[in-house]
């Protein structure tokens, strides 16, 4: 493919895609296919011949889009939002051309640059306290980490790099391994699988906090907990905090738990992995309230903020603290470009009204659940998702979710809330409407009939 194809080929795909995104809710949004589907539709090697472009563009319809979640549709309601833009898709196509490994200033100086700059402009945004700005007199600053896990292990790596330092000023006579073998992190029984898997990367121990009534760590369940390890001579070094849990979007109490970490000289990450997107709007910021004690803070504006993926913003207190972990991998693409063309096409009131329009959408759907006296809401609805059930067995709505999956008109996933078996309904795509909620309620309550009638009989 040289030049001259490249134009013609490039403004076919862009093509392509706008159309497969302008017609994506006439695709069913889940696939009706086994596990091992692919393998028998494509050749078992590689051709030894080079194939037609054309020929190639077929097959994505044969052989890729039967396989595809399509995580853009409007009837898309599982897990949380993938962001996409046709401002960020166009800055990966630049970012892809340029192909800079910005693993260095000098490797390339407008990929380290824009990356500062741009978590601070979000920084700004989010009315981050100045220490976490770059472009202050504070000691912090920004960098685009792939996703919340990562940002969760630099932490949880920094953390323990700095509580062993720490405990060697006072006892220089004590090894690494010693006092790696003592220390304890801490995260709420919500939290994602992959703070757990933090700690098993940085051979540490973790604790699980029990929540309260809302699924959220109060101040005194950790307290509790540190003060044992204390008295068991373990080192309690690392909390991570969530706002907004994977299960049901509940926020740990960071004006609580964020004095108590100071004082126990425990690191606090913050994990803000879907929810941290609301907080440019001022009247979810309210839910960052805290963040000043934080050492660590980390988002992912390619969950909901119409940056795609992968972009997830983290930003530290103190930068020297975290130097030697900026990231796992050593190279890192031009993903600043993303932030910089959606930040400028969009500004801060069109993000700030795209979470707005899918908050009141969430809001719409939960009104819908709450008239109807067959189902219940089983968790505060503060942002864009929805944990509802049919009131009954476990097994009832598990067989409610098998039927509304098997029918591939809406996706969703559960979750487990206090032992019960829960529906997640989260608002994802760009172009979900109110009309779209509907029609999806509208499925539901259906299927629902049909399951009580079978059930009667």
């Amino acid at each position: 493919m040289d030049a001259a194809e490249f134009r013609r080929r490039g403004k076919e795909m862009v093509d392509y895609v706008a159309d497969y995104l302008e017609n994506i809710e006439k695709r069913p949004v889940y696939p009706d296919l086994e596990p091992g589907y692919l393998r028998s539709l494509i050749p078992n090697e590689a051709p030894l011949e080079p194939e037609s472009y054309e020929d190639i563009i077929k097959d994505v319809e044969r052989v890729i889009m039967p396989g595809v979640t399509h995580w853009h549709s409007p009837y898309f309601f599982a897990y949380f939002p993938a962001a996409s833009s046709y401002p960020a898709m166009v800055a990966d196509m630049l970012c892809g051309a340029i192909g800079c490994i910005g693993f260095s200033w000098a490797a390339s100086p407008a990929c380290t640059e824009l990356e500062t700059v741009m978590l601070d402009w979000l920084g700004k945004m989010l009315q981050l306290p100045e220490c976490f700005i770059a472009g202050t007199h504070g000691r912090g600053g920004g960098v685009i980490q792939g996703t919340a896990s990562e940002a969760t292990l630099m932490s949880l790596l920094a953390a323990r790099c700095k509580a062993v330092r720490r405990v060697q000023a006072i006892n220089a006579k004590k090894s690494e391994s010693e006092i790696l073998s003592k220390l304890v992190a801490y995260t709420s029984d919500q939290a994602h699988s992959s703070v757990e898997r933090a700690a098993l990367i940085g051979a540490v121990m973790m604790r699980k906090v029990p929540t309260d009534n809302h699924y959220a760590v109060r101040k005194e369940m950790l307290k509790k907990m540190v003060e044992e390890d204390k008295a068991a001579g373990l080192i309690p070094f690392y909390f991570c905090a969530t706002l907004g849990t994977t299960p049901s979007c509940a926020f740990d109490h960071l004006t609580e738990l964020g004095p108590l970490c100071n004082e126990e000289n425990m690191w606090m990450h913050i994990d803000a992995a879907y929810a941290g997107s609301a907080f440019v709007c001022p009247e979810f910021r309210p839910l960052l309230n805290g963040v000043e004690f934080a050492d660590s803070f980390n988002f992912n504006p390619h969950k909901w903020l119409l940056v795609n993926f992968d972009c997830s913003a983290m930003w530290v207190k103190e930068r020297a603290d975290i130097i030697g972990h900026w990231q796992i991998p050593l190279g890192r693409r031009f993903r600043s470009l993303k932030m910089w063309f959606v930040f400028r096409m969009y500004g801060l009131k069109g993000l700030q009204a795209h979470i707005r329009k899918q908050v009141a959408l969430a809001k719409e759907f939960e009104s819908l659940v709450r008239a109807d006296k067959r189902f219940e809401i089983c968790a505060e609805v503060v942002l864009g998702l929805v944990c509802f059930r049919l009131k009954g067995s476990n097994e009832l709505n598990q067989e409610l979710l098998k039927r509304i999956t098997k029918s591939r008109e809406i996706h969703l996933v559960p979750c487990q809330l206090s032992g019960r078996f829960v529906l997640r309904f989260a608002i994802c795509a760009r172009s979900t409407e109110s009309h779209h909620i509907q029609q999806a309620w509208q499925h539901i309550t259906q299927l629902t009939f049909e399951l009580l009638q079978e059930a009667s009989h």
